[in-house]
């Protein structure tokens, strides 16, 4: 699963990551939650380049009749997107990037959870694997959503949760936002664990359970003499 993330690199360093041709406007996220508007890249059939949109995590299906059920929708199962009612579509044919920078997940322990930051060993921005949706209401308001794919952990996250978030690698963005690209076992195999030597972790506080909760605190390690970092 995938319930919090960051975003705090500059505007200029995403724009580099993801190829793109504008500069979206950014404040630094420390604790971004489910609900909230996320920073995405989608694919422009238009002029064929990658560009910016902002998406509301937590994906509401085209058919949904209310947009509550966004909420229980932030994470799609890889294993079975293909299939699921509510992801099938999107999963053919909109595909995005959740852009981040980390995310965090918690370790269970007698008494509490132990929260733990993870990130590329560069520090460099990436992007989940994520799909969207439009929804319309019956008066015609119009919310985009997404949601973000998960994936057997590997051997860093393993013995904090058994899943982790799909990341995509940057020579895959192009085929995995290809709208033309249908092909759900072509799709598959870019949906793996990514490689253990390229991440790192360790744990914060537990600050980062309250969603209301900003700032760079989140992120700050514990001290190595109470809880070693795990890398």
């Amino acid at each position: 699963m995938c319930g919090r993330f960051t975003l705090k690199q500059p505007a200029s360093a995403l724009v580099e990551a993801f190829h793109l041709q504008s500069s979206p406007h950014l404040s630094a996220q420390y604790n971004i939650a489910p609900t909230q508007m996320v920073t995405t890249v989608l694919h422009n059939g238009a002029n064929n380049n990658r560009e910016f949109q902002q998406l509301r995590w937590g994906l509401i299906p085209s058919w949904a009749k209310d947009p509550a059920i966004g909420a229980k929708l932030i994470n799609a199962r890889s294993e079975t997107v293909a299939q699921k009612p509510s992801f099938r579509s999107a999963f053919k044919r909109r595909r995005c990037l959740v852009v981040a920078d980390g995310f965090y997940e918690w370790k269970k322990q007698p008494g509490k959870k132990q929260p733990f930051y993870f990130q590329l060993q560069d520090k460099q921005p990436f992007g989940f694997a994520g799909l969207w949706e439009q929804w319309l209401s019956p008066s015609g308001e119009e919310i985009l959503s997404c949601t973000i794919l998960t994936t057997t952990a590997n051997e860093l996250l393993q013995p904090i949760h058994d899943r982790m978030p799909v990341i995509i690698a940057p020579q895959d963005y192009d085929f995995w936002l290809d709208p033309q690209e249908q092909t759900p076992e072509s799709l598959q195999q870019l949906l793996i664990p990514y490689p253990v030597a390229a991440m790192t972790a360790y744990p914060v506080s537990t600050l980062v359970n309250n969603s209301q909760h900003n700032t760079p605190d989140c992120i700050l390690p514990l001290s190595e003499k109470t809880n070693p970092e795990i890398s």
